[in-house]
């Protein structure tokens, strides 16, 4: 019986580092992000007509909802590395049980989180300034997106476990049914349509909840089915294993602690000092953002797809391939990036225009763009290098990097401009940001070329789930 479960035909060799392969392997990853991205694009443009109060909240609730749930999303990206290094090796049984092992331990999180930040809610934002009208919207939104987490470790476990075994097209079409469930209910519930109540933020809030359960029903069905069980054995790999545990949080919490601290003080720590200078700035900060995601997104997903490739190829002990294949991932990321800086560049006053015309908005808003558009081609190497580091189970330095950057460089460089240079106003911390994108991509670039994280294998064992180094195998 043929196995049906690669990304291409088993019956002819296939170049795995030239740009057919590596565009069908992140194509779908790419189309996932890009929906999603345009699914809050649409859902924040819904809130917008709210007024600009509601696009001042939306932006810091997200951020704060995004800090649970940035550790666990980057916790559980060890579950690609150890997914397709697996498949790599041959040892497919065990892709689904590090699948099992994700999901048992996002959970027991997420209930965790829950209990903490529900009750908590209001006492967040009044430390990070917001109050009256802007506050309140917040913790309406926050509350219910802490329960919509719950549902959305299946979507996170099953997202990289599909790109683990180069089926993203999975991914996609389980993603694109939850977006578009939505939106519909984003739009439903926000305005107040088809008998519902008129919900405002509340209704963005449930209507990602829904698309979320959506998209989760799709994934576990198709998990459980008869072909993927065939294959992965994945309905009789639900025990419990604490070494394969250990080996995911060995890898992944280096990983999410680095995403949870640069989110924080992206969030937290922006939004804090860009709204001392007013909801008009923080408005301008989330109509950027809501540009900038179109940028980043589409990169994220290559930068998925490449750990897979990455970590495949390192669990056949093809370590020169996965060179290969990180340089024509970051050719792609560079080009589409440093368009995308130009175009915010070029068209910046009709981006910001686009959201709101209140002059104070735009006029932050063009100042931040350009902040904006001088990083994209840092960011593009910080992804991709990211990407690949990560699929060979290099996270201890890229949570250094990530905390570095956004405590000293974001966070207190941040600070500093607006303690003393006040007349800079929310473009300061901005700079801030900017340099601190620039060093990370540029500290990835230095790892990954020093050639050490050749040195790491996952798999050889001094401890249970210890990473090792053994020798490169290219110098």
């Amino acid at each position: 019986m043929s196995d049906k479960s690669s990304l291409l035909p088993q019956d002819h060799i296939v170049d795995e580092s030239s740009l057919r392969y590596m565009l069908k392997l992140a194509s779908p990853a790419a189309i996932t992000t890009i929906s999603f991205t345009l699914m809050q694009f649409v859902d924040q443009y819904m809130v917008s007509r709210l007024g600009t109060d509601a696009l001042a909240a939306i932006g810091p609730a997200q951020f704060v909802s995004f800090l649970p749930s940035g550790f666990a999303i980057g916790a559980m990206a060890s579950l690609n590395t150890f997914v397709s290094q697996s498949l790599g090796r041959g040892d497919k049984k065990s892709c689904s049980n590090y699948f099992w092992q994700t999901m048992y331990m996002g959970f027991t999180y997420f209930l965790v989180v829950l209990a903490i930040m529900l009750p908590t809610a209001p006492l967040i934002f009044k430390m990070m300034g917001q109050e009256g009208m802007v506050a309140q919207m917040e913790v309406t939104y926050l509350s219910i997106m802490l329960y919509a987490h719950v549902l959305a470790v299946i979507n996170w476990s099953a997202n990289q476990f599909f790109m683990g075994i180069h089926r993203p097209i999975i991914t996609m079409c389980a993603s694109l049914c939850g977006q578009v469930v939505n939106v519909i209910a984003n739009y439903v519930l926000i305005f107040g349509k088809l008998g519902f109540p008129a919900m405002g933020i509340a209704g963005a809030a449930w209507g990602t909840f829904v698309g979320i359960g959506v998209a989760a029903l799709v994934n576990m069905v198709i998990f459980l089915s008869g072909r993927m069980n065939q294959v992965y054995q994945t309905r009789r790999s639900l025990e419990i294993n604490f070494g394969r545990m250990y080996d995911l949080l060995k890898v992944g919490l280096p990983a999410g602690l680095g995403l949870s601290v640069n989110v924080a003080f992206w969030g937290m720590i922006l939004y804090g000092l860009v709204g001392i200078f007013g909801k008009e700035a923080q408005a301008a900060t989330t109509a950027v953002f809501n540009w900038t995601r179109f940028s980043v997104m589409p990169v994220v997903g290559i930068s998925m797809a490449l750990s897979a490739a990455v970590g495949k190829s390192i669990g056949a002990g093809k370590k020169e391939l996965a060179v290969r294949q990180t340089s024509i991932c970051l050719k792609v990321a560079l080009l589409f990036m440093g368009l995308a800086g130009i175009c915010f560049f070029v068209f910046r006053e009709w981006l910001i225009g686009f959201w709101s015309r209140d002059y104070k908005v735009m006029e932050a808003g063009m100042g931040i763009l350009v902040c904006a558009a001088f990083y994209q081609v840092f960011h593009a190497a910080r992804i991709i290098y990211g990407g690949s580091l990560r699929g060979a189970g290099d996270t201890v330095w890229l949570m250094l990097v990530s905390s570095i950057g956004a405590v000293v460089i974001l966070g207190i460089g941040g600070t500093i401009m607006v303690v003393f240079f006040p007349t800079a106003g929310p473009i300061g911390p901005w700079i801030a940001a900017s340099l601190s994108i620039a060093g990370a991509g540029l500290a990835n670039w230095w790892r990954f070329k020093s050639n050490r994280w050749m040195k790491i294998d996952l798999f050889k064992r001094r401890a249970v789930g210890v990473p090792v180094e053994t020798e490169a195998v290219v110098e």
